[in-house]
């Protein structure tokens, strides 16, 4: 038994050795990957570049730093689930291999552990403090420096703690006073208090993402219609590029006018539904003069070459692509909505009758003892397809928020507030993912660590009605976008009829008119 004794604490040892460099390597993974996407969306003549004091570079730097830390975060906190389902199966298939003896239960739940930390440490300390670090000054009559700074952020993040904590309080009293009765329990801040914001802040994604996903699933369709050519007969690529180019032109002489004589040159220019601009946007411009009449000029003309060489690039594709790609890209995509809507459907059934329990974990979950799809590694794989899926249009569906489009990061010219804000609502939809994949039903797996031990995961009504609520909005938002199209061209159908009855009746009316006269002059 003493002989045993080593070889135990010396295996103990190198699964916890192995497990702290694999997560050293995934978080590094990450980070890299975050860095450079944020480097794609960041401004680049922000003020850490054109300031030449050494402190502001230092702050913004640390700054870049703590949200790309909470971007990786964020990352991980998306593909937690997926990569926890696909590793209980590899399991399953490989349960002898070598090669994935590391892939075990206790890297999995500690991965949970580390994602589940990490959330909170970035969405209340660390963006907060990136936040309030750049836009911080020192107080008045001290050394101006970094120190004076972060003295100043220290002391804001202690009010606003301060702050949240009582609302905190207060809420948790009104819902269980039973557990916030005492003075100690003020001092409960890790036990009760911490996970109590969390869960509130979790429910407040899963609300988020009750309406960006449905809004996701029909900004998808346009959002890939964008990026494959249409087949030529729902779409007339050269009529379209012809239209463009001659409205560049228009566009061109007319802005050679405003700057020869300041005023702008009529007619009002033509237009197409596929294009960026409408005339509602042209009004605006009309009421411009001198400069700010050249600037806006100068706008739609950088949209429109920008729509030209869209079109350009169209009309050159292939046949194959616009023929075959297209349609089975649009098949694919609705075929996802549908499966999704399936589910959720299955789900509510299955919860109505008490066939399936909450998504609250009540037991112990081991991995690599039983797959969790009825299908096998097939529909694990499903499984994960389907929530990469969510995760594809709940992050398309938040931007399509009219108040959220606002603010999101584009190419090259995102501010540094900007790139806080985003990180901190991609965090806040991340670390809500794994609940509802597990709320919707799309799989048995159980949420590990403290992502299952949210209170408001057990109540029957919540989850009910959000099922119920999702179903309905992504057939109404699926509806809703497959006939706006028909729609529209009923419309212009019926349109184009009542103007061509309109033009046979005048006609008539005016033959009608001398022979009216004629027979009132022949009474006479």
């Amino acid at each position: 038994m003493m002989d045993d004794d080593p070889d135990l604490r010396e295996q103990i040892f190198h699964n916890t050795v192995r497990e702290n460099i694999i997560f050293l390597l995934l978080f590094l993974l990450l980070y890299v990957s975050s860095y450079a996407v944020i480097g794609q969306f960041k401004r680049k003549d922000d003020e850490d570049y054109i300031t030449e004091d050494s402190d502001d570079v230092l702050v913004y730097q640390i700054s870049l730093w703590l949200c790309t830390f909470s971007l990786a975060i964020s990352a991980g906190a998306a593909f937690l689930l997926p990569f926890s389902i696909a590793s209980n199966e590899v399991l399953l298939l490989y349960p002898n291999s070598y090669y994935v003896q590391w892939l075990n239960h206790s890297l999995v739940q500690g991965l949970w552990n580390h994602i589940f930390l990490f959330s909170n440490l970035s969405l209340f300390v660390l963006l907060p403090f990136a936040y309030f670090f750049i836009e911080s000054e020192g107080f008045s009559g001290h050394r101006k420096g970094i120190k004076a700074r972060v003295y100043e952020t220290t002391v804001v993040l202690l009010i606003l703690f301060i702050f949240i904590g009582g609302i905190t309080y207060l809420i948790s009293s009104l819902i269980d006073g039973s557990r916030t009765s005492g003075i100690l329990s003020l001092l409960n801040l890790w036990g009760y208090h911490l996970p109590f914001l969390y869960s509130c802040i979790s429910f407040l994604g899963v609300l988020m993402l009750l309406l960006c996903t449905p809004l996701g699933f029909a900004r998808l369709f346009t959002v890939v219609g964008q990026f494959l050519v249409k087949p030529q007969f729902l779409r007339d690529i050269e009529e379209e590029y012809l239209v463009a180019t001659l409205e560049e032109q228009s566009i061109r002489r007319r802005l050679e006018n405003v700057c020869e004589t300041g005023k702008y040159l009529s007619p009002v220019p033509l237009f197409s539904d596929d294009l960026k601009y409408k005339p509602d946007e042209y009004d605006s411009v009309l009421k411009l003069q001198n400069g700010a009449l050249r600037r806006g000029l100068l706008e739609k003309l950088q949209q429109i070459q920008e729509t030209v060489e869209v079109l350009d690039f169209q009309r050159r594709t292939s046949f194959l692509q616009r023929n075959f790609i297209y349609p089975l890209a649009m098949i694919v995509l609705l075929a996802f909505t549908v499966i999704t809507v399936f589910i959720v459907l299955q789900n509510t059934i299955e919860l109505l009758i008490g066939f399936k329990a909450l998504p609250i974990s009540t037991r112990q979950f081991t991995l690599g003892i039983s797959s969790l799809s009825k299908l096998g590694p097939f529909g694990a794989a499903l499984e994960v397809i389907l929530i990469l899926y969510l995760t594809v249009t709940s992050t398309i569906g938040l931007y399509s928020i009219p108040v959220l489009s606002q603010i999101q990061p584009k190419f090259k010219k995102t501010s540094f507030v900007h790139l806080i804000v985003n990180c901190a609502l991609v965090l806040i939809l991340s670390s809500a993912l794994p609940l509802l994949s597990k709320i919707l039903g799309f799989t048995n797996f159980d949420l590990l660590g403290d992502f299952g031990q949210i209170e408001w995961l057990g109540n029957f009504k919540i989850v009910l009605i959000y099922n119920l609520v999702f179903m309905v909005a992504t057939v109404l938002c699926l509806v809703t976008k497959v006939t706006a199209s028909v729609r529209r061209e009923l419309y212009r159908r019926l349109k184009s009829i009542c103007s061509w009855v309109v033009l046979k009746i005048k006609p008539r009316n005016r033959a009608q008119v001398p022979f009216a006269s004629s027979q009132s002059s022949k009474e006479d």
